[in-house]
């Protein structure tokens, strides 16, 4: 009789959520950079972040059941949040395209999505190394790139947002690509959350 719940499994369980949240980040650069069928490809990301919902939901039920985690416990939840939200704000930009009905994408809308695409694979990579305490340095670079796509992502929407005040004679388009923007800029800025957490787990477990 097991008397404890085992560790096993959390690692299988963070490589999964970042795994959605790449393939989340993916098929929103393929939606804005092949724009058709939107409602079908948002409706898919939905499902990318229903799924992404409920790998984080077993990961806190385990996180609640296991008494000895093979990480602190604040750690979990903290990267598991973060992984989390990149996803929710991914399904948002999408949702709002098509709830906004919007006819064509900007070009910086394309660059954003691309941006994001680099650092989320880049935390599916720091993810996957989680669970081999000898990675500390890979997660440490992969980290430190994704840093630098944040203040890349950053410009880039900065630029952006300066155009859509210029967009005097079409107020409406303004608001509605202000929205996009800030959903995939914030995402780009929760996958620097994630590094950041990663950091954390690397500096108390070296």
């Amino acid at each position: 009789m097991r008397l404890l719940p085992k560790q096993e499994g959390f690692f299988d369980l963070f490589e999964k959520q970042a795994e959605l949240v790449d393939a989340g980040a993916h098929a929103l650069e393929e939606m804005l950079t092949n724009f058709v069928d939107t409602e079908d490809k948002a409706f898919k990301m939905k499902a990318l972040e229903h799924d992404g919902d409920e790998v984080a939901h077993e990961i806190m039920r385990k996180l609640n059941t296991t008494f000895v985690t093979p990480l602190d416990r604040e750690d979990i939840h903290t990267l598991v949040s973060a992984l989390d939200d990149i996803l929710d704000f991914i399904e948002g930009a999408a949702d709002r395209m098509v709830l906004y009905e919007v006819d064509a994408p900007t070009e910086s809308a394309v660059k954003l999505s691309k941006i994001l695409v680099q650092a989320t694979d880049l935390v599916q990579q720091a993810v996957g190394m989680l669970r081999d305490k000898k990675q500390g340095a890979g997660i440490h670079n992969a980290c430190v790139e994704i840093n630098k796509l944040e203040n890349q992502g950053d410009k880039i929407n900065r630029a952006a947002m300066a155009k859509l005040f210029q967009m005097h004679d079409r107020p409406i388009d303004a608001l509605k690509w202000r929205e996009v923007y800030y959903n995939i800029e914030t995402a780009i800025d929760k996958c620097e959350d994630v590094a950041d957490a990663l950091e954390a787990i690397v500096l108390k477990n070296a």
